[in-house]
């Protein structure tokens, strides 16, 4: 990946709708040229799709939860289990598997408190093999990036 690519990367991550001929003229190169290089991007898969960012406050989805999850165990079974149960949650926007105390923190976007605690009763505490579940409410977001800097 050369500097032009860079220079793509940087544009569609700002504007991923730029029309071909907007784009190469941002990135000074042909149209031809530009689109070749989106193509070998996408091919390549260092892009990887396209979006829409949605304003969750905007459709009332206003209270981010951070949420520590630990298992009873981290047999292989176990885990593979808990993560075909949470990807079918549409609240968990983000799930990590961690090293350190809890064995996954995933980031869960609801209305407000009320929402989150039907989902922590009925949905969370019962994925498969959940024994403790740790809750931060955030009060305010700072900033999200999607944007990723390349230098």
């Amino acid at each position: 990946m050369d500097k032009v690519d860079k220079s793509i990367l940087s544009e569609l991550q700002l504007d991923g709708r730029l029309t071909n001929a907007e784009l190469s003229e941002r990135v000074n190169l042909s149209p031809s040229a530009c689109h070749r290089r989106v193509k070998s991007l996408e091919e390549t898969g260092i892009i990887a799709h396209y979006v829409a960012i949605v304003s969750a406050r905007k459709i009332g989805r206003k209270t981010s939860v951070f949420v520590q999850v630990t298992l009873d165990n981290q047999r292989r079974e176990t885990l593979e289990l808990f993560e075909q149960a949470v990807e079918r949650v549409d609240e968990v926007m983000e799930c990590y598997l961690m090293g350190g105390q809890a064995d996954y923190n995933m980031r869960v976007l609801v209305a407000d408190p009320s929402e989150y605690e039907r989902l922590h009763q009925d949905v969370l505490t019962r994925l498969p093999g959940v024994q403790r579940v740790v809750s931060n409410f955030a009060i305010r977001s700072l900033f999200r990036r999607t944007a990723i800097k390349l230098s």
